[in-house]
């Protein structure tokens, strides 16, 4: 199993930034692609970005496509999210999840079989 805990969640001013961080226990990232969503009140949860295994190949929502950076340190067991130009629409929960090891990263929510349990992400006009 894996264990996955994000943080760095918080209040920030639009056009303010945040890094979001996802550090995963029990096992290790680097066999999985690891992707970030979020779900706002009333909204069904949407990808954010998504990264593979190597971290040579990421994807984005056309919504945060330029101004949010997703990254990896394997060798931390961590992902990131940069999230600059934040905009009040980006208020969300934000959640971390890991694919099932060795397969192709995907973006829907489907295809990660483990998540952490979310960071609030307010962002005020």
């Amino acid at each position: 199993q894996v264990q996955l805990v994000e943080s760095g969640g918080g209040l920030v001013q639009a056009g303010g930034d945040l890094r979001l961080s996802c550090a995963a226990s029990g096992r290790t990232l680097n066999s999985r692609g690891m992707g970030w969503f979020r779900q706002a009140p009333g909204k069904e949860r949407e990808f954010v970005a998504a990264i593979s295994r190597s971290g040579d190949s990421t994807y984005y929502a056309d919504s945060v496509k330029g101004r949010f950076t997703i990254s990896r340190d394997n060798a931390k067991n961590t992902v990131y999210l940069q999230m600059n130009s934040l905009k009040p629409e980006d208020t969300a929960v934000y959640y971390c999840a890991a694919s099932t090891p060795w397969v192709r990263v995907g973006i829907t929510s489907h295809e990660y079989p483990y998540w952490g349990q979310g960071t609030q992400v307010t962002v005020s006009s």
